[in-house]
């Protein structure tokens, strides 16, 4: 027969009464605890102004504590009725798991506690915890089984402890991703890899938004479609990403773009030209201390441009474009001025002179930042042909059209 059996068939006849006013003590006690006494408990709790309190009771610590009473309860009055020694052994180890897994459970949610108030304090941007009190709750829950195991099986904990040698191989096989991914929580704390709140970009893993959680196994990463990306903790780190707190912390967004300019439309600034250019209130300063400029080295090298432009020094219109953009961002209010600024004519190529554009907007915000973004460009495209230029793009069937007619 089983002992547990055992022991209740031979305690409920050799004393039937002493085995029901133990049990009814116990319930009475569990009633007192958890809808008296924890109750009254809550509402003192409620009427505080501080949080710790609160979440204590949104994390059920008072209701598993609750449970031990009663406990304590039985085990005192079996004591006082003499059950007969092999039956007490039977039953101490019984209560005496009992109270261990409540134990384990109440600690599980004070650590619940502890990583809820930290995710609160103003430090959780910086260090995340939540890995580490995952470690802790492992190591804690195994340290449950193993002592539960040993009051079951009258042996030492340590004595179990010294067994685990051997099995270091199995465990390493069983716990190798917990491994990994805690040596990865290490390097992302140690390194500031990231953090909650950052936008990373992972494309081989299909996520690009920002890190809302990150755990001792997965960092979870919503992306701008509102969708989910779940990525290992450590296939996240083993790969490369792009983190883009710099750039938030820094109050300024890259804007890199070129405008692509048809070759064929470049030429000498005629006077007509610069009369014109000369009516754009963003070009008057420049127009005129270009001219002097180059005026004075014509006259110093005693170069006459009427008998040949490409003698001397003259305004193009592609360079007074360029000066143009300059000029106009400068005065853009939505271009960060503090940081890098700068246009430039790269390498022509088949599709035209790229003339780049690297700045960077003063708002971060995504829709904000396309908005200034478009708006630019927006205006350079539709002013270009004030400066007969063209924009380069490859013949469209309009094109074709225009020839064969």
């Amino acid at each position: 027969m089983n002992p547990l059996n055992k022991f209740y068939y031979s305690y409920i006849e050799n004393q039937p009464l002493d085995f029901l006013i133990i049990l009814g003590a116990g319930f009475m006690a569990y009633y007192i605890t958890r809808f008296i006494v924890t109750r009254v408990v809550v509402r003192i709790f409620k009427k505080t102004t501080t949080k710790l309190d609160d979440i204590l009771i949104e994390k059920g610590v008072l209701n598993k504590l609750s449970y031990l009473v009663p406990m304590v309860v039985i085990y005192n009055l079996v004591e006082m009725y003499n059950i007969p020694s092999s039956n007490w052994e039977l039953f101490s180890r019984i209560v005496f798991s009992l109270v261990t897994m409540v134990i384990i459970s109440s600690l599980n949610s004070l650590i619940n506690v502890i990583n809820t108030i930290y995710s609160q304090s103003e430090f959780s941007n910086r260090i995340n915890i939540k890995s580490y009190l995952q470690i802790l709750r492992l190591v804690l829950n195994l340290f449950g089984i193993l002592l539960i195991i040993a009051i079951f099986s009258g042996k030492s904990p340590f004595y179990l402890l010294s067994g685990i040698g051997a099995l270091t191989a199995v465990l390493m096989l069983i716990f190798k991703d917990t491994i990994l991914s805690f040596v990865s929580s290490i390097q992302i704390t140690s390194n500031d890899l990231f953090k909650v709140g950052d936008w990373i970009e992972a494309p081989q893993f299909g996520a690009d938004g920002d890190v809302i959680d990150i755990a001792l196994h997965t960092i979870k990463i919503q992306n701008w479609d509102k969708t989910i990306t779940t990525i290992p903790t450590h296939k996240l780190t083993e790969s490369s990403f792009k983190n883009w707190r710099g750039m938030s912390e820094s109050g300024g967004r890259r804007i890199k773009r070129s405008i692509h300019i048809d070759m064929s439309s470049i030429k000498f600034c005629d006077e007509s030209m610069i009369k014109k250019y000369e009516k754009f209130d963003l070009l008057q300063d420049y127009i005129q201390d270009k001219l002097l400029d180059i005026n004075n080295y014509n006259n110093d090298k005693k170069i006459n441009n009427e008998v040949n432009i490409v003698n001397g020094r003259s305004l193009t219109n592609i360079g007074t474009f360029r000066a143009y953009i300059r000029a106009y961002l400068r005065n853009n209010s939505s271009i960060h001025k503090d940081m890098t600024f700068l246009v430039r004519q790269l390498t022509p190529s088949s599709n035209g002179i790229p003339i780049e554009i690297y700045v960077f907007s003063n708002d971060i915000d995504w829709i904000n930042y396309e908005s200034i973004q478009g708006d630019i460009f927006d205006h350079l495209l539709a002013a270009i042909k004030e400066f007969d230029l063209r924009v380069f793009q490859n013949p469209t069937g309009n094109d074709f059209k225009s020839i064969s007619n």
